[in-house]
């Protein structure tokens, strides 16, 4: 199906990493001009071809020259985020770690979101997570800011935004760069115990489906929703 997203021009965050990587060549694939955004890893962004602005997305005014020097958007992806790799519970919880989750994610996202507002577009998609929707042990500081992205950010952008579209792609468990490594045969049975297709997601999974739901012609009529992407996830094992 032709998406009919030829000839646009897409902001995405995180353009550096594995799925932000899997987007910004999917968009371009559909005849996007993409402007991939990065923080650290300029090569990783510039090897995709188009234009690539470095910025930490936790700073305002470096999220402003990023919107400054991407010049006028139709679409956006608020991809960039950051999963601290430690598992630690609330009891333990450092309130600097808090702090630098809650800024990475959320913040993060904000601004972004923020800048693609003040100059409009057509449609906005943010990246979530199943840790959002099922909360993580460990993790709670990256669960809570991934369930405030999906819950209440999207649901006042998309009344705020409107006649924009807004949604959330929510991944579950995803084979990326920064996964791969970690996902044994072990522990590929865990996290797949109850997910129906018993498979984790390949970035490109995710990236078909975000540039499904920035697509006027396949997904007009949708925002303010959540897309899990998770092969029928019900949650988490706990032993």
């Amino acid at each position: 199906m032709d998406l009919g997203l030829a000839g646009k021009r897409a902001l995405v965050t995180g353009a550096s990493g594995g799925i932000g990587q899997a987007v910004a060549r999917e968009l371009a694939a559909e005849g996007v001009e993409v402007v991939a955004h990065y923080h650290r890893n300029r090569e990783a962004a510039e090897a995709l071809g188009g234009l690539a602005v470095g910025a930490d997305l936790r700073d305002e005014a470096q999220v402003e020259a990023l919107f400054a020097a991407a010049g006028p958007l139709d679409l956006c992806v608020a991809n960039a985020g950051v999963w601290p790799s430690e598992d630690v519970p609330v009891a333990q919880l450092p309130l600097e770690r808090w702090r630098d989750t809650i800024a990475g994610n959320l913040t993060a996202t904000f601004l972004t979101c923020r800048g693609f507002a003040r100059q409009g577009g057509n449609a906005l998609v943010l990246i979530g997570s199943t840790a959002g929707r099922f909360g993580e042990a460990g993790h709670a500081d990256y669960a809570a800011a991934k369930a405030a992205i999906g819950h209440g950010l999207l649901l006042s952008l998309k009344n705020e935004m409107a006649p924009a579209r807004v949604n959330v792609v929510a991944p579950g468990w995803t084979v990326s760069p920064m996964t791969e490594a970690s996902l044994t045969d072990e522990l590929v049975d865990r996290v797949t115990a109850t997910m129906p297709l018993r498979k984790v997601a390949r970035t490109e999974d995710i990236a078909r489906t975000v540039a499904f739901l920035l697509s006027d012609r396949a997904a007009g009529h949708i925002t303010g929703e959540v897309v899990t992407v998770a092969g029928g996830m019900e949650g988490r094992l706990l032993r």
